[in-house]
């Protein structure tokens, strides 16, 4: 597996960044057992938030799948330095969810998580196919449109 998820990044035009630091006091992701939990990832490009602002107000549904693909690939890139670079270790995704920065009228949180959700299953294939919740929320950490956390089944 390890080499045609790094084959279908390449085809996709992903390079994944070093693995985020946390904003805070907390680990960037935790082994427990066979699942890896990986902390909120929030679209951050280069250590800044590429997308800032209320979904239904200054950003677009547009704007919220392209941070959900970001926020995505930032979860994967936690996932594989918890795995030390081994993608064989990665059994599956399990569950992301996603919490968007939005007013209390917008109502198409579906098809922003989509962004996340299209790029998991594209870049890991049916081992990215999951679960998920998306929530609304009135603020996020700096403003950032979205945060999505991520449960995968690991093997040791």
């Amino acid at each position: 597996m390890s080499h045609s998820i790094d084959e279908r990044l390449a085809k996709l035009g992903v390079v994944l960044p070093d693995a985020p630091t946390p904003a805070a006091n907390y680990l960037p992701y935790v082994i427990s057992g066979n699942q890896l939990l990986i902390a909120g990832q929030a679209a951050v490009v280069d250590g800044k938030h590429k997308f800032v602002g209320r979904l239904g107000a200054e950003l677009s549904v547009a704007d919220g799948k392209e941070a959900a693909r970001l926020a995505a690939i930032n979860v994967l890139a936690q996932a594989k330095a918890a795995c030390s670079g081994d993608w064989n270790k990665l059994a599956r995704c399990v569950r992301i969810c996603g919490y968007l920065n939005a007013t209390s009228e917008f109502a198409d949180h579906p098809q922003v998580l989509d962004g996340a959700s299209d790029f998991l299953v594209a870049a890991l294939g049916d081992t990215g196919k999951h679960v998920r919740s998306v929530l609304g929320a009135s603020s996020l950490r700096s403003r950032t449109v979205l945060v999505i956390d991520a449960v995968f089944e690991i093997k040791h």
